[in-house]
C-alpha cells in the first residue's frame, strides 16, 4: 500500500487566527515587542469558584471516566440555566457536553451532515465552519454580507440560498468575527423563512452574554417548530473565561444528541472529568464587569479607529472584536510594498509595527481584519498609536 496522507487531511485549511498566535507567541518568547490582538481568548481569570470545585475534584479522585455525554449533575444545571436565561426547556438526555465548542460543532456535522448535504454559512464567518463542513463531505454554502446589512444575513438573502440540499445553517449571534447581533426581531424574521423548509439550525451562541446595548434571542425559544431545527451551540470558554477548560455543549432533539454520543464514544470519550465540576460552579459565577470592561475597551477601539485614515469601522454590538474595513488601503504601498490583500497587510503590521492581528481573508472577508480587544487597555493603547502610525505612512 503507497505512503501519504489521506486526501480529506490534505485540503484542510489551517486556522489562521492560531497560525499567527502561534507566532506571535514565538516572537514575544525570542523577546520581541508584539501586541497580540489575533487571539479570541479572554484575559480574565477562570472565576474562583469554578477553580475551587476543579481543585476539589481532584483531591476527592474524581478523575475517573465520566457518563459520555458528561455527568448527568452538569447536564441538568445546563437545562436550567437554558430555561433560566434563555426560555428553551430539555431534559438532561437533550444535552450533550463535549470538549469545548468547537468540539461541539464538529460533532453536529457528524451526526447530520451526508456526503453532498449543503450547509448555509453566512460570511463573515468564524473560520472552523466552512472546514468541518468540508471535512464530513458537506458543501458550505457562503452568502455574503458585509457593512451595508450589519454583517448580518436577510430573510432574502437566506431564501436565495436555500436548495433541496440545504441541510443546515449556521447563526452565529454575537458573531466572531464581527461582532454582529441579531436582534430578537431578525430572528423572528429569519425564522418565518426557516420554518417553511425542513433543514436545520446550528446557533452558535458561545458569546451570548457578552452584549452592549444589544438582547439575545436564540432560535430555539421563537416557537416549538423553531426548538425541533434548532441545535443550540454554546460553552464556558468566552463567558466564563475557561479557553483551556475545554468545556461545550449542545441541546438539541434527543436522536441526534443520541447519534452525538454514539460518535463522542468512539473518539474523546467523555469530557474532563474536572473540568465538568468547574463548569458547574461556573454557570452560577459570571462577572458582569467583564461586559463593562470589554466595553471600555471597544469604545477606546472604535474612537482611535475614527480617528485613522483609510480605515473605517462598524460599532459591535458583542463577543470582543472590532472588524474594521480595509479596503481602502488595498493597492497603496508601505516602505515600498504593495499591499495587495489584509493577509499582505496582517504580515505588514507584524513585521513592521509589531502588531498581531488576523486578515479578513479566513473569515470569508478579504477587505477586513479583526482586532481582538481581549487584552489590556495598555496594550490596546499601544496598539492603535502603533496601528496610526503605520496608517500614516501608507501611500
Amino acid at each position: 500500500m503507497p505512503f501519504g496522507l489521506s486526501n480529506r487531511v490534505k485540503e484542510i485549511a489551517p486556522s489562521p487566527t492560531l497560525a499567527i498566535d502561534t507566532k506571535t507567541k514565538q516572537m514575544i518568547a525570542e523577546g520581541v515587542d508584539v501586541i497580540n490582538l489575533s487571539v479570541g481568548e479572554p484575559d480574565f481569570n477562570t472565576p474562583k469558584p469554578a477553580c475551587d470545585a476543579a481543585v476539589e475534584a481532584i483531591y476527592c479522585g474524581f478523575t475517573k471516566y465520566t457518563a459520555v455525554p458528561g455527568i448527568v449533575e452538569l447536564r441538568k444545571a445546563i437545562a436550567e440555566k437554558l430555561e433560566r436565561e434563555n426560555g428553551v426547556t430539555y431534559s438532561p438526555d437533550e444535552i450533550i457536553v463535549s470538549s469545548g465548542g468547537k468540539h461541539s460543532l464538529y460533532n453536529i456535522f457528524v451526526a447530520i451532515i451526508n456526503p453532498g448535504d449543503e450547509v448555509i454559512v453566512p460570511a463573515p464567518y468564524w473560520v472552523s465552519y466552512p472546514e468541518m463542513i468540508r471535512l464530513v463531505g458537506g458543501v458550505p454554502v457562503i452568502v455574503e454580507t458585509d457593512e451595508s446589512t450589519g454583517f448580518k444575513v436577510t430573510p432574502e438573502m437566506l431564501s436565495a440560498a436555500i436548495t433541496e440540499k440545504t441541510k443546515a445553517l449556521v447563526l452565529n449571534t454575537p458573531s466572531n468575527p464581527t461582532g454582529a447581533v441579531y436582534s430578537p426581531d431578525e430572528i423572528r424574521a429569519l425564522a418565518k423563512v426557516i420554518e417553511q423548509h425542513e433543514f436545520y439550525v446550528i446557533s452558535d451562541e458561545i458569546y451570548e452574554k457578552l452584549l452592549y446595548d444589544a438582547e439575545h434571542l436564540s432560535s430555539a425559544a421563537v416557537s416549538e417548530g423553531m426548538k425541533k431545527r434548532t441545535l443550540l451551540v454554546n460553552g464556558f470558554s468566552k463567558a466564563f473565561s475557561m479557553t483551556g477548560w475545554r468545556m461545550g455543549y449542545v441541546a438539541g432533539d434527543r436522536a441526534i444528541i443520541k447519534a452525538m454520543t454514539s460518535f463522542q464514544s468512539q473518539t474523546t470519550s467523555n469530557p474532563v472529568s474536572i473540568s465538568q465540576k468547574a463548569a458547574i460552579a461556573a454557570l452560577n459565577s459570571f462577572d458582569p464587569e467583564m461586559v463593562t470592561e470589554f466595553r471600555r475597551r471597544r469604545d477606546f477601539v472604535l474612537r482611535r479607529l475614527e480617528e485613522m485614515p483609510l480605515i473605517r469601522c462598524i460599532e459591535p454590538q458583542g463577543a470582543f472584536y472590532a472588524f474594521p474595513n480595509i479596503a481602502d488601503i488595498l493597492g497603496k504601498s508601505y516602505n515600498g510594498q504593495t499591499i495587495d490583500s489584509s493577509d499582505t497587510l496582517a504580515e505588514l503590521l507584524l513585521t513592521e509595527s509589531k502588531i498581531a492581528l488576523v486578515p479578513g481573508s479566513g473569515f470569508g472577508a478579504p477587505n477586513n481584519i479583526r482586532i481582538s480587544y481581549a487584552t489590556s487597555m495598555a496594550n490596546l493603547e499601544k496598539a492603535m498609536d502603533r496601528l496610526e502610525s503605520f496608517l500614516k505612512n501608507v501611500r
